[in-house]
């Protein structure tokens, strides 16, 4: 059998990274550290994190690492007073996890971060009134996340983003009375967005609308009287869709 009380011996450990350690043996010995599967000097993110997860009051020691991966880590498991100064590491992925974790009104500053999944977690968490200024972030995917999240009343200032993604996303929480912003997009999945949630009046505009998708999501929302025509429409599913309203 193995003898648990046996002290650890030096050099054990893939690459013998026991030997030299400052926990060693302590926590070899307490069973707070394992070789190959929890170790901090590992170049290994799944031992360093296990190592952490264990022992979360060392993580702050390792905050300032010359390991990316070591930072990255350790700004997980280290209290987040302690995490401030890592807005400005030079490596992204330790900068990921500060904007994950960082208080919503400390963010303000990431805004202009080189990194787009930094910009994304910013924006997914930056308080509402202070979504304006990704508003012309140059990565759609960001204008995107803002669009989710800013309140109605500035959603019009996306409205005319470069993106169709964009302004499906505005078309799809602009207030009813203010969708005609939209009518006449030059894509008509922006359109057919428009046509689903449209007001009697613009609805029965869109029926007149090129692209057959959109005046099918536009039968649904137009009065009845200016359904008739689109009983002969070129698209049997715009004809059906007519004819069952009509029948209702």
């Amino acid at each position: 059998m193995r003898n648990e009380s046996r002290p650890a011996e030096a050099g054990v450990g893939r690459l013998g990274l026991c030997s030299g350690c400052v926990y060693y043996p302590d926590y070899l010995n307490a069973h707070r550290c394992t070789p190959g599967d929890a170790c901090i000097r590992a170049h290994s993110g799944r031992q360093i994190d296990r190592f952490l997860r264990g022992n979360p009051e060392l993580a702050r020691d390792y905050l300032g690492d010359i390991f990316w991966e070591r930072r990255a880590i350790a700004a997980r498991y280290a209290p987040v007073d302690a995490i401030f100064g890592l807005k400005s590491d030079p490596d992204e992925v330790v900068r990921r996890v500060v904007a994950m974790r960082l208080p919503v009104d400390s963010l303000v500053d990431m805004v202009g971060d080189p990194d787009r999944e930094v910009r994304l977690s910013v924006a997914a968490r930056l308080p509402e009134p202070l979504l304006v200024r990704l508003i012309e972030d140059p990565d759609y995917l960001i204008r995107a996340t803002v669009a989710r999240r800013l309140p109605h009343g500035q959603l019009a200032k996306l409205a005319r983003d470069p993106e169709r993604e964009v302004r499906k996303v505005v078309a799809s929480r602009l207030p009813p009375f203010a969708l005609h912003m939209l009518a006449n997009d030059p894509e008509p999945e922006v359109r057919a967005v428009v046509a689903e949630r449209a007001l009697p009046g613009l609805a029965a505009a869109l029926l007149q609308d090129e692209e057959w998708w959109v005046r099918l999501a536009a039968v649904g929302n137009a009065p009845r009287e200016f359904l008739q025509p689109l009983t002969s429409d070129p698209e049997l599913e715009v004809r059906e869709a007519a004819q069952a309203r009509l029948a209702e």
